[in-house]
């Protein structure tokens, strides 16, 4: 779908719907909205991560969670992680996957309320060109050497998101 026929839920601070607007509008006026990512791992506990294709509007080429996309209007967070999971791995088997926190709103998450969700898979995949212009399977220990190191080249919405839930992973590894 492109910005223009792209409907999504507008919500208020308590993440209730008030109304539905196309995505361009929703990004023009900085409208709360809702959103996933998901982080893929491994039966090793290595994080999948994403390289944004040079052609998205937001974060071209920076690497980011294994997917993550809008949660359409009328959609439920779970719906929309597993239909960025088809997208953008090709993932069309049942899969489960399971909560690991929520995100407010706010301006580090460009206004969007995140579910993020945790799958363990070890592929194969197929990679959506538009979306995703590679992947790769890192270790915790090295993505938090990385994050440390390099940082820019890491989606802002990742790094904050890793920010905030990187303790759940590293506490209780990331099975």
């Amino acid at each position: 779908m492109d910005g223009l026929s792209e409907i999504f839920d507008v919500v208020d601070a308590d993440d209730r719907v008030v109304g539905q607007e196309p995505r361009h509008r929703v990004h023009r006026f900085g409208l709360r909205h809702r959103a996933v990512h998901v982080l893929l791992f491994n039966t090793r506990g290595e994080l999948f991560l994403q390289k944004r294709s040079l052609w998205k509007d937001l974060n071209p080429g920076l690497w980011d969670s294994s997917c993550s996309g809008h949660v359409h209007a009328g959609e439920s967070y779970e719906e929309a992680a597993r239909r960025e999971l088809s997208e953008e791995l090709g993932l069309r088997e049942p899969i489960l996957v399971r909560p690991v926190g929520k995100l407010a709103a706010g301006q580090e998450t460009g206004n969007e309320f995140i579910w993020v969700y945790q799958v363990e898979r070890d592929g194969p995949f197929a990679l959506d060109p538009e979306e995703i212009s590679e992947g790769r399977f890192l270790g915790i220990p090295a993505l938090e050497l990385e994050l440390g190191t390099v940082p820019d080249l890491f989606s802002p919405a990742f790094v904050y998101l890793w920010s905030r839930l990187r303790h759940r992973f590293l506490l209780r590894g990331a099975r």
